[in-house]
């Protein structure tokens, strides 16, 4: 394997004590998915990384990047001694894109980071080395880790930002030094934490902050708040491109959702765009013409980018379709399942309501006879103090009213549920735990089922009970 750091490196860039010779070919913070080869981090979040050091080595780390050798680690134990553990990381995320050529592209806001940034890995990755974090690696120490990482031989990196407060986005573009970086959407999410929509756009705004010399913003130009962006962009004389179905440099023209594809017309400098994504979904349209939008800014080919995006299938958790069979003596006898329990807001929700509808059930293979649509929603956090409203107005929704039936889970969901009307309104609990006894009560064989709500709605559990309704299988099979 390539090695990624030496000590004599990591003790240059950290500015750290070594005693040994080592060599390490990964950088880790967690030891269950620790390799042997990897320079263990010891972070302290809930619990001190110090603690696993031991463990670390004896699982093969190459050496450990801590404050002090912990109790229980041998004198001779390979160890890069630093201050402050957050800071060696960040000194050797620095270190990584100072040695590198790659050409960087940052990605925030506030619906459909982490897809996108997956989608953008996709098409870069036919054109040459592209390097990205594997998980929704995007906080403090998610950016340094993944940087950390990097190869020197990296041709491409895509670099995912998130934010819940304000001033978190400045330092990660900062440390990150991207060459594009794009904006997916402003929209009500972490409102607790601001004051208003347009808030919300000035933080993410600042990722800008961080371009490279002649870098590029890519902006959605269809949002309420894109003269925020636009305006900051100006001051900061950062060249802008954007995307959108108006006004904008790349055109989405046509978005056809198509049973399991998304087909889309789009338009750039004079050139026709016609390709597809393996998935339904309007919201995943917008972000795909983004993402040519921001290969073509990095120098890649946008033609190859678009016939290679539809490679991607979403990240578990974002809009992930399966079919569930529920019995295999029977043919036919399945549920389709739209897992998409990591994240919700009023935007993302709405987006995900709209594949619900335009799916189709099937008839004749289960219970109920008909196949039906059905919503498992909990509740959306952190919106601030309209979040009661919010929920409440969701039952208006056009394509949430084409729906057979919504189970809700959570206190705010009971104010979508009381909005219902009677016909729609199946069960609702008050934690997502409560509805799992009922599983085989909620759906049936033939159902089209859509599971979303906040990470801390634990809709993820309803999720795992449905599976264990019967046998997984991919939604392509």
């Amino acid at each position: 394997m390539t090695v990624l750091w030496t000590a004599a490196d990591a003790a240059a860039a950290t500015g750290g004590q070594t005693s040994d010779d080592w060599q390490a070919t990964g950088v880790s913070i967690d030891t269950r998915t620790l390799a042997p080869g990897d320079l263990f981090v010891a972070l302290k979040d809930i619990r001190d990384g110090h603690e696993f050091v031991a463990q670390a080595l004896d699982k093969g780390a190459a050496a450990a990047l801590v404050t002090h050798r912990p109790e229980g680690v041998a004198e001779d134990a390979p160890l890069l001694v630093v201050p402050d553990v957050l800071e060696g990381l960040e000194a050797l995320a620095r270190a990584a894109r100072a040695r590198t050529g790659a050409k960087i592209a940052a990605i925030t806001g506030s619906v459909g980071k982490t897809s996108t940034k997956e989608m953008l890995r996709a098409v870069l990755s036919g054109q040459g080395k592209c390097h990205a974090a594997e998980a929704s690696y995007n906080n403090h120490w998610g950016v340094p880790l993944t940087l950390a990482r990097m190869p020197a031989d990296t041709d491409f990196a895509v670099i995912e930002i998130g934010m819940s407060n304000p001033g978190e986005i400045t330092p990660l573009s900062q440390m990150a030094r991207p060459h594009v970086a794009m904006i997916t959407t402003v929209a009500a999410a972490h409102l607790a934490s601001f004051d208003n929509l347009a808030g919300i756009a000035a933080e993410k705004a600042s990722i800008m902050g961080g371009l490279e010399l002649g870098g590029v913003v890519v902006l959605n130009s269809d949002i309420e708040t894109s003269g925020v962006l636009e305006d900051h962009a100006e001051r900061l004389d950062v060249a802008k491109v954007f995307f959108g179905e108006s006004a904008a440099d790349w055109t989405l023209q046509d978005v056809r959702l198509s049973g399991d594809v998304t087909i889309i017309n789009a338009h750039h400098a004079g050139d026709d765009y016609l390709f597809k994504l393996s998935v339904p979904g309007r919201h995943f349209a917008m972000n795909a013409l983004g993402v040519l939008a921001v290969a073509d800014s990095l120098g890649a080919d946008p033609v190859a980018a678009s016939l290679d995006i539809a490679t991607w299938v979403p990240p578990a958790g974002r809009g992930t379709r399966e079919v569930i069979v529920t019995d295999m003596a029977n043919d036919g006898e399945s549920l389709e399942l739209l897992d998409d329990a990591f994240n919700a807001n009023p935007t993302s929700l709405v987006a995900a309501l709209e594949v619900l509808a335009a799916s189709q059930p099937t008839d004749n293979v289960g219970r109920i006879v008909k196949g039906r649509r059905i919503a498992i929603l909990g509740d959306m956090l952190e919106l601030g103090p309209d979040e009661v409203q919010m929920h409440r107005d969701m039952a208006a929704n056009a394509d949430l009213r084409k729906l057979d039936l919504v189970h809700c889970a959570g206190p705010l969901m009971h104010h979508l549920w009381q909005a219902l009307p009677e016909e729609q309104r199946g069960h609702w609990a008050e934690a997502a735990k409560d509805l799992i006894p009922k599983t085989a009560r909620l759906v049936d064989a033939g159902d089209v089922v859509l599971v979303k709500g906040s990470k801390g709605s634990k809709v993820s559990l309803i999720v795992d009970a449905i599976r264990k309704l019967g046998h997984r299988r991919p939604q392509e099979d």
